[in-house]
């Protein structure tokens, strides 16, 4: 028996037994004729004691970190208590001990706070998952995963498997291809979503299917994107939008009841597209703040008539202009409105500047624009954002699409600025009512803007034969969204074969196109396709909000870096020039 407890199992009223433990040593401190060794597993940590004999055999056969060790001991009671750590009240009197496998000096420390840095600890992943931060994230994900199951079973969905090596159907994002040895000059693709098959199943009969699966999309790399990622992929037949977002609602609250014990008793808040947009310039509201964007003009219309009768360059002649107040923020000194102006002119935001309007404590204002706004115009200004006294107003100004995503930005930022972004406060909502289509400008063409499987409102399908009208067609779709991210995205799908067909053609795909790429499921929808719909959710996105924590690389036990590498494996790599001729391919790769 390599042992018989755990190195996180042995509290005091073990005190007297004997145990065998094995593990790692994570620290070893030697005073005088003994020495006290830290043993770490997945479960804890232990306290050994070395006396003055076993001391002696140290000197000859000495420990290392990260050495595997053994021992045999008897549970004594510390004398110098340790209430950080669950094992605290006891330490274990060591008898014998077995070095079962020495280890080199490790790269970096393995300890809670690290000193190594990001491409170090990703070339050597299988020492960093020996933290004690990276075993808490894999616990958790562990958690959210058999807390999304037992919700399933218990409303009675089937787990069922798909496939990877698929057709390529390039919409979106581009896929990973694969080669096939066995037919010369064509190739698999890797699925981005299993969107095609679920809704076979629900034409198969399969009513409530779900998988938490691997999908794969080949493009840039973020904080919160991997080259492969995993989903909840989820489908039902036979409902409407108000099914899906209650069913699903009903998910998200056991999750987090069975992960974090935190409940929600009333109904998660729902925000159209459009009211998302206009007061938080974006899709995923983040709803812990209030901080709304005030639209004083959009796309050359005045909301707010303060701006009118001024002789003022910049307001006249931008198309959108969008003001947010921040609470107690008049005492901002110029240095710090300084440094606001400066991130706004950054790249990623691409502003020219900021207009600051300060609401005095008296009552008074004072802006950078003092010489074209009297003091009723400003005032006018702050009732129109509801600003009180001490708040101070920025305002951004320009093109509609740029202006919004800057004011968005700089309310997120001014959020965690002022501390209104609490990872340990959580406020999910439903976006509804999306649009259908968007207008690519590098296509100069309209695409779908969720998938092109997504069936529009059922009182807007008419407008399917009008270009018209694409802008304004709403879709059957909904995101649920968590502090301001998107943890999952369905929609109603279609599910009549003249109507998918007529969305092809909306999306400029020919019959014949739409026939090559998709003939598969337009076919199956000749064969009784019930009215279904679904929901995906970012799996790892959701364990990473759920430890407090932006980044989903620390919540996936082997990820890839930002260049979309395995440091650990040095992959992709080069593979032999047999495997080239086997494939019937050419290499590219210079010898």
């Amino acid at each position: 028996m390599f042992r018989s407890h755990t190195c996180g199992a042995l509290r005091i009223a073990d005190i007297n037994k004997e145990i065998t433990l094995a593990g790692w040593v994570q620290t070893i401190r030697k005073f005088g004729s003994i020495t006290f060794v830290d043993l770490r597993d997945r479960y804890g940590i232990t306290q050994l004691l070395f006396n003055e004999q076993l001391n002696a055999q140290l000197d000859q056969t000495p420990l290392g970190r990260e050495f595997v060790l053994q021992v045999q001991g008897k549970v004594v009671e510390r004398s110098n208590k340790n209430p950080k750590i669950d094992t605290g009240d006891i330490e274990i009197e060591v008898h014998t001990f077995t070095i079962l496998n020495a280890a080199q000096t490790p790269p970096f420390t393995i300890e809670e706070e690290t000193d190594g840095g990001d491409e170090l600890r990703m070339k050597y992943r299988y020492l960093d998952l020996r933290r004690p931060s990276l075993k808490r994230n894999m616990e958790l994900r562990y958690k959210v995963n058999r807390a999304v199951r037992n919700y399933m079973d218990t409303q009675g969905f089937y787990d069922i498997e798909t496939p990877f090596l698929i057709k390529s159907t390039p919409e979106g994002a581009r896929d990973f291809v694969v080669p096939s040895r066995m037919n010369e000059g064509q190739f698999y693709a890797l699925p981005q979503s299993p969107q095609t098959f679920k809704q076979l199943l629900m034409i198969s009969g399969y009513d409530r299917y779900y998988q938490i699966v691997k999908c794969f999309r080949d493009e840039d790399l973020r904080a919160d994107r991997q080259p492969e990622f995993t989903q909840i992929d989820c489908e039902m037949s036979f409902v409407e939008q108000e099914d899906i977002l209650n069913m699903f609602e009903g998910l998200v609250k056991h999750v987090f009841e069975d992960v974090k014990q935190i409940s929600f008793k009333e109904a998660f808040p729902r925000m159209t597209w459009d009211d998302a947009m206009w007061h938080y310039g974006n899709d995923k509201p983040d709803i812990r703040f209030e901080m709304k964007l005030n639209n004083l003009k959009v796309e050359d219309t005045v909301h707010c008539d303060a701006l009118n009768g001024v002789d003022f360059k910049v307001t006249n002649e931008a198309k959108t202009i969008i003001a947010v107040s921040i609470p107690g923020a008049a005492s901002f000194t110029r240095k710090q409105t300084d440094e606001l102006t400066e991130w706004v002119k950054r790249p990623q935001i691409g502003m020219t500047g900021l207009l600051f309007i300060r609401c005095n404590e008296d009552g008074t204002f004072k802006s950078t624009v003092d010489k074209f706004f009297s003091e009723d115009k400003l005032a006018a200004i702050a009732s129109f954002c509801n600003a009180q006294k001490g708040d101070l107003i920025a305002i951004v100004a320009g093109e509609e699409a740029l202006t919004r995503k800057a004011a968005s930005e700089l309310r997120l930022e001014m959020g965690n600025q002022l501390g209104l972004r609490n990872p340990d406060v959580y406020k999910p909502l439903w976006v509804i009512d999306f649009p259908l289509f968007e207008y690519d400008e590098e296509s100069k063409r309209f695409v779908a803007r969720h998938h092109p499987f997504t069936s529009p409102k059922p009182e807007q399908i008419e407008w399917m034969q009008d270009l018209s009208k694409y802008a304004v067609i709403k879709a059957n779709a909904y995101d649920i969204v968590l502090n301001g991210t998107e943890i999952g995205g369905g929609s109603i799908r279609i599910y009549q074969r003249d109507l998918q067909e007529k969305m092809f053609a909306a999306l400029g795909m020919s019959k014949e196109e739409a026939q090559e790429k998709f003939g598969f499921l337009l076919g199956a929808f000749e064969y009784g396709a019930p009215p279904h719909g679904g929901i995906a959710f970012g799996f790892d996105r959701m364990c990473a909000l759920l430890g407090g924590q932006e980044s989903i690389r620390d919540f996936i036990a082997f990820p890839k870096n930002n260049a979309g590498r395995y440091v650990m494996l040095d992959a992709p790599s080069v593979i032999d020039a047999h495997q080239f001729e086997e494939l019937q391919l050419q290499s590219t790769v210079k010898k």
